[in-house]
């Protein structure tokens, strides 16, 4: 008799033993719930993974505040997940910080700052990064030096990778 209590506790033990899902696997959930418009419940997927340090799920979860998905819009918050998703090297979340530097949204504007993000974004290859930064070094201004050789670089890349508005550029600078 204790070996059958034994066993049937184990059974139940076994029943409500919690199930464990990966990172990747709520980011893949929260995106099906984004997709269909349920943008409070990718949320909630997204800081579970966010908060566990997924550079995905911060990078997202900083959309969702950055565009006022399901939540306030709220640049401030956007900075902080992006800042997070930034400094693991995500380079979208690189090229956001970028954006909001330069904007004065949810941060004070700081030109130099936004340079450094375009430009860790850029040497990884994000196109918009590129285009942008491109433009930034064409038109001088926003407290940075006019450049054409770098201007040219990185308008170059962008247009390189099929960008339309930096091939654009490209014809421009010539």
């Amino acid at each position: 008799e204790a070996e059958a209590k034994a066993k049937a506790k184990a059974e139940a033990e076994a029943k409500t033993e919690t199930v464990k899902i990966t990172n990747a696997e709520l980011i893949v959930k929260a995106n099906d719930f984004y997709n269909n418009g349920n943008y409070s419940e990718a949320i909630k997927l997204y800081k579970l993974a966010a908060d566990q340090g997924d550079s995905q799920a911060q990078l997202n979860l900083g959309g969702m505040y950055d565009n006022g998905y399901g939540v306030a819009q709220n640049y401030s918050e956007a900075f902080k997940w992006y800042k997070l998703a930034a400094d693991q090297g995500n380079k979208k979340a690189q090229s956001n910080l970028g954006f909001l530097y330069l904007n004065g949204l949810g941060v004070s504007k700081n030109y130099s700052a936004a340079e450094k993000w375009y430009k860790l974004a850029a040497e990884q290859g994000y196109v918009e990064a590129q285009h942008r930064l491109g433009l930034i070094y064409a038109i001088g201004g926003y407290g940075l030096t006019k450049n054409a050789y770098e201007a040219f670089k990185f308008s170059k890349l962008a247009a390189n990778q099929g960008y339309a508005e930096a091939q654009t550029a490209m014809g421009l600078l010539y």
